[in-house]
């Protein structure tokens, strides 16, 4: 079911052209920051993988990927990507990566359960990026470390922005909030997981939320992860549960948080054992990633995605990630987008 949030007043600070130009620059000059932020290099990325492998990224476990038949291999079952988070995995293992550096890839992924809005679209474009790391990394510390550095890109970027479009003035701050979903929880026991987002973004204005899948003490979790790619149910040394998070921004246009990247430490054999038993899926054992995780051949790693378009509709003050990239939408939505002050591309 779509759902269009219309904010008061709204009107783009951009032309359609001066948003096309924005949007190249941003994205060359962030890749090339998140490249020599984290040492990683560009690799070309698949748009379809077999199914059946393990590979694709199940998301929450609920959504359908789009499949299609290849007729050259006996009609064998092909699935678009949803992400990369286990293909970039193995593509560290056989492009033999050492550790502290890593790969970078554009990612282009239809998602056709997706819930159509200002943020959600059937389309999801993002940069995918993996880098292997050392057995002594596998900490909160090492994970606080890569999402500073991201950040740093991020700052560096919203200034490029400044410095092209003077009205749009910079709102991130200059370092990033890091709090617990357990601490989160704490802080706001009467508001739902959205809800408490909103509170924490809106406080800091920007804020990584670490431990993304595990179970609180409430009995639910903040929101749902996949067993088979971030580690969210190992307890660190200061008896916080998952290695893993969120990063979110407030954002000014929507009055609300703008969650830019999902990330996190791997799963090593033992919490993959773990995490497909809490979930009843020890059956994903037998698919070709599970085996070559579970055999040993692939590297510890730490990886995540950050939203391209979301990225670039936070930086351009837009209400829409219609207004950054070309998708299908409801009829009904384009009008009234229109009338708001959003036009959809």
């Amino acid at each position: 079911m779509s759902y269009l949030i219309k904010p008061a007043g709204y009107k783009a600070l951009l032309n359609l052209s001066q948003t096309e130009m924005g949007i190249k620059k941003i994205k060359d000059f962030f890749q090339q920051n998140l490249s020599s932020e984290l040492r990683l290099r560009r690799v070309t990325a698949p748009l379809f993988v077999l199914k059946g492998m393990g590979i694709n990224d199940d998301l929450n476990g609920t959504e359908r990927a789009v499949t299609f038949p290849i007729k050259d291999l006996n009609d064998a079952k092909a699935e678009i990507v949803h992400s990369l988070a286990k293909w970039k995995r193995l593509t560290l293992a056989d492009y033999q990566i050492e550790q502290g550096y890593g790969i970078y890839t554009d990612m282009n992924a239809i998602r056709s359960d997706e819930e159509l809005g200002n943020l959600h679209s059937l389309y999801v474009d993002q940069w995918d990026w993996e880098r292997v790391m050392g057995p002594e990394e596998r900490n909160i510390e090492f994970l606080k470390e890569i999402v500073r550095r991201i950040y740093a890109a991020m700052v560096r970027t919203e200034y490029l922005v400044y410095e092209m479009f003077p009205q749009i003035r910079p709102t991130l701050p200059q370092q990033i909030h890091f709090i617990h979903s357990e601490d989160l929880l704490q802080k706001y026991p009467t508001f739902t997981p959205k809800e408490r987002e909103d509170a924490i973004a809106k406080e800091y204005g920007a804020v990584f939320i670490i431990g993304i899948g595990c179970q609180l003490s409430n009995g639910e979790k903040h929101d749902g992860r996949a067993p088979d790619y971030d580690d969210w149910s190992t307890v660190a040394e200061n008896g916080q549960v998952g290695l893993n998070g969120d990063l979110l921004v407030w954002d000014g246009v929507l009055n609300r948080s703008l969650e830019l990247s999902s990330m996190g430490i791997r799963v090593n054999e033992e919490a993959l054992l773990r995490q497909l038993k809490a979930c009843n899926a020890e059956e994903k054992k037998q698919l070709y990633f599970h085996k070559r995780l579970l055999n040993g051949e692939l590297p510890l790693s730490i990886g995540g995605g950050i939203g391209q378009s979301r990225l670039c509709m936070f930086y351009l003050r837009k209400a829409h990630i219609g207004e950054i990239q070309a998708s299908i939408w409801p009829e009904e939505m384009r009008q009234e987008a229109r009338a708001a002050g959003m036009y959809l591309i």
